[in-house]
């Protein structure tokens, strides 16, 4: 027997200003909640390390703006370039149309990268310490972002007999995994009860860029096994056999994941 999927309104609220009416949806809210939280969160990390240790308070309140910056180009971005590139360059106004969907977590992911880089090397800070902070409160995000998913009923899962199957208004009439939730729970909720907890450990917090490497590694992991639960992207497919685009999109960020924590603890081990 299939699970009843619950049929929350997308329109958080709605309101009407000067005869225009305006909508805001809980995708929309996840986005801000998670920026405003994993924002505040980031300001409590920076306590953790001594007073003469930079980034500091005033670094972060202003790296946010470059963070979301990162997020939406880098998101957007990605998924033009990695999902959806033939329609885009048959009809490249449309991807200006953020408003009609379509963001890429790896896109957003490459953004947020660039943004710390590039904001690092123009104040002066330790880039490793900074994305340490920074990935310890991106798992928070990624969890709002994929339960506003489940609620827009999109990025279902596969067809399934099994007792967690659902039915969702857009995918037929077929019982499928809930996989947004898998996600929020693993990439999301875990991931960050992980990350978050391990700032707290002197030793780990020292030894800068481990954290930024587990970020990494264990996001790869977990969206590459949830993807084998995650129906693929309609317009893509499998790219080969089972393996999807998702997936293939893991394998850099794991290897690039493992060899951070394995130059840390180098670098860490020489300091002594």
């Amino acid at each position: 027997m299939a699970l009843e999927f619950p049929k929350i309104d997308p329109i958080a609220f709605s309101f009407d200003v000067l005869d225009h009416h305006f909508e805001i949806h809980w995708y929309a809210l996840a986005y801000v909640s998670g920026f405003i939280l994993g924002w505040q969160l980031a300001l409590y990390l920076t306590r953790l390390y001594k007073d003469s240790l930079r980034p500091n308070r005033e670094d972060i309140d202003e790296f946010m703006t470059w963070a979301i910056i990162g997020v939406l180009l880098g998101g957007r971005l990605g998924y033009v370039l990695f999902y959806n590139l033939p329609i885009y360059i048959e009809q490249p106004l449309e991807a200006l149309k953020v408003w009609h969907g379509g963001m890429s977590f790896h896109g957003g992911a490459l953004g947020v990268i660039i943004a710390l880089i590039a904001f690092s090397t123009l104040k002066k800070i330790s880039l490793l310490r900074l994305s340490d902070i920074a990935v310890s409160v991106v798992p928070l995000g990624l969890f709002f972002g994929r339960i506003a998913n489940f609620i827009n009923g999109e990025l279902y899962g596969r067809v399934t007999d099994a007792s967690l199957g659902m039915v969702f208004p857009r995918g037929g009439e077929l019982p499928r995994h809930p996989s947004q939730l898998y996600e929020a729970a693993f990439e999301g909720l875990l991931l960050f009860i992980i990350l978050f907890g391990l700032m707290h450990v002197q030793k780990i917090r020292n030894c800068s860029g481990m954290i930024a490497g587990l970020f990494l590694l264990l996001y790869g992991l977990f969206r590459f096994v949830i993807e084998f639960f995650r129906e693929p992207d309609v317009q893509l497919g499998f790219i080969f056999e089972q393996v999807t685009m998702g997936q293939i999109l893991c394998i850099p960020m794991m290897l690039s994941g493992l060899a951070i924590m394995l130059w840390a603890k180098r670098c860490n081990h020489l300091k002594k």
